[in-house]
This record gives C-alpha cells, sequence and structure tokens, in this order.
C-alpha cells in the first residue's frame, strides 16, 4: 500500500466517524426536542454584570451560571442589536442546563448596553438607523478587534471560580456573531470544544480573511445552522463551507432550515414587512441541536 492510499484511508476513516458523531447528534437533538427538555432537573441560576478588561477598553458583559459548582464555560456572541434581555434569557437557559455563560456587549468601544430601546419597530431599510449600526459595528470589524476581544473573554471565563478549567468552552453565535464564533474558534482553538452559528452573516466572502478560509486553525465541532432565505440569497455557502471543514478535517454539520427566515432564533427579532421573523418550533429544534452538540463536545 502506497503513503497515499494510507492517507486516504486515514482521511476516510475520519470522515465516517464524523458522520457517526453527528449522527448521534442529531439523534440527541430529536429526543431533546421531543420531550422539550434536555435537562432533567433545572439548576439555580445567579445572573452577575461583570467587566472584562480588553486592549482596547472595558466591555461590559452578563456572566450568567448556576449558583454552586463548576461547569462548562460558554461564551455567546449576539447579532447586531446587541446585549439586551433575549440574550440574557439565552445565558439563563444554558446555565440552567449546567453552563457558566459569557455575554458580553460586542459594542463596547462605542456605547454601554443596551445600545438599543425597543427595537420591535425597527426598520432596517431607514438610512439613519443603518448608519447607527455601523458606528457600532465598524470598531469590531477593525482588523484583529474580534480576536481580542475573544482572547479576553475566554481569558476572562477561564479564571472564574464557577468555570469549570479541566473542560473545553463552547461558543455560538447569531447573525454577525456566526463570523465570530469561527474567529473565536480559530484563535483559541486549544481551548474551544464546540462552536455553533445561527443565520450566520459573511460566513463565506470572497475576501482573504473570510471566516471559512479559518477551517484549518480550528479543533473544535462546528454547527452551522443557515436560514432559507440566507441559502437562496447564497446558494453556494452551504458547500465551500462544507468543503473548507472537510478539507481541514474538522467535524462540522451546515444545515439549511427549511421556511426560515434570516434571525428566526431570536424571539424579538423584529417582523419586516409584517411578516415576523422569529420561528418558534425552528427555534427550539436549533437550540437542542446546540446543546446536544454542548453535551457531547465539552468535555
Amino acid at each position: 500500500m502506497t503513503n497515499d492510499d494510507k492517507d486516504r484511508e486515514r482521511t476516510d476513516a475520519l470522515h465516517d466517524q464524523s458522520r457517526r458523531d453527528f449522527v448521534a447528534l442529531s439523534a440527541a437533538a430529536g429526543l431533546a426536542a421531543a420531550t422539550g427538555s434536555v435537562s432533567a432537573a433545572q439548576l439555580k441560576v445567579v445572573e452577575e454584570d461583570v467587566e472584562i478588561r480588553t486592549p482596547d477598553g472595558v466591555c461590559d458583559a452578563a456572566f450568567i451560571h448556576p449558583a454552586t459548582g463548576a461547569h462548562a464555560g460558554v461564551l455567546i456572541w449576539t447579532d447586531i442589536f446587541g446585549l439586551r434581555p433575549t440574550f440574557r434569557d439565552f445565558g439563563k437557559r444554558l446555565a440552567a442546563d449546567g453552563y457558566s455563560v459569557l455575554v458580553p456587549n460586542p459594542f463596547y468601544r462605542t456605547a454601554k448596553a443596551p445600545i438599543y430601546g425597543d427595537i420591535s419597530s425597527f426598520d432596517f431599510q431607514n438610512e439613519a438607523l443603518r448608519a447607527k449600526m455601523k458606528e457600532f459595528t465598524g470598531p469590531l470589524s477593525a482588523a484583529g478587534a474580534a480576536e481580542k476581544d475573544a482572547q479576553s473573554y475566554i481569558g476572562f471565563l477561564g479564571a472564574q471560580k464557577h468555570v469549570n478549567k479541566s473542560k473545553k468552552i463552547g461558543t455560538q453565535g447569531y447573525c454577525m456573531g456566526g463570523p465570530l464564533v469561527v474567529r473565536t474558534a480559530a484563535v483559541v482553538p486549544d481551548l474551544i470544544g464546540a462552536g455553533a452559528t445561527f443565520h450566520g452573516g459573511g460566513l463565506v466572502t470572497d475576501k482573504p480573511d473570510s471566516p471559512h478560509l479559518l477551517a484549518p486553525k480550528i479543533k473544535a465541532r462546528m454547527y452551522f445552522a443557515i436560514a432559507a432565505n440566507d441559502d437562496m440569497r447564497q446558494p453556494d455557502a452551504k458547500d465551500q463551507l462544507r468543503e473548507a471543514f472537510t478539507a481541514a478535517k474538522v467535524p462540522a454539520e451546515i444545515e439549511v432550515y427549511p421556511g426560515t427566515k434570516h434571525g428566526w432564533c431570536v424571539p424579538d427579532m423584529p417582523a419586516q414587512n409584517g411578516e415576523p421573523i422569529y420561528s418558534k418550533a425552528d427555534a427550539e429544534r436549533a437550540w437542542a441541536k446546540l446543546i446536544a452538540l454542548y453535551r457531547s463536545a465539552l468535555a
């Protein structure tokens, strides 16, 4: 047998293992969705407002964890509306299932959270509001900014008594938070065990710093949940993601959620053109997949 044949055998074995892993993940998520619960008991939760020093300033954040014990850490990257009650609720839900969760204000360089008031009638077509969004997202988009933040946030989690240092850390992100998950998994690969993105925007671009090109630097198991309308706008993105992670031999599941709109996982996402964005049934299915991923990968 030649060396090329041996390499092909090793690659095929890795892919077979990845498929088996994700069959188990999907089965676990299906069971969780069917029962409506992913844990036998909900833990008492403590919510703290904290400040994290980064190379660019001081980030305000929510740290939410079970009242007792040390647990696997999770970093949540918000969508473009930032840290607000909805994302604190995500943190509380995770903490009740046994995770110690950090939800930073990604726009701390510009303003403290919450940066918007009531977003229920937010109009994405309003030029003044779009300009305000750019004001907040601009500093985070600067070269190296997200990576510096990720290192600071993961460092914070690693220093907390409520975080089990022997376990890998998980990270999840929504909309603009999707690429930040990938960048986090790439910048601290030895610490991140699982990453999940939900209707992530800009995961695949034609630029040299496109997030999907970071696959070779990642060691975590990844899950990409894609909105149907995002897939319609960029139908080749899922294939490029799959090819990049397969080539890098990184386990990754890429799934399009039929009938969903960009933002479907976030309960307070404002309706657009009179049509609701949030889809509870699909959001719950995505949540079950997330918990199944964390339970299998954050060991």
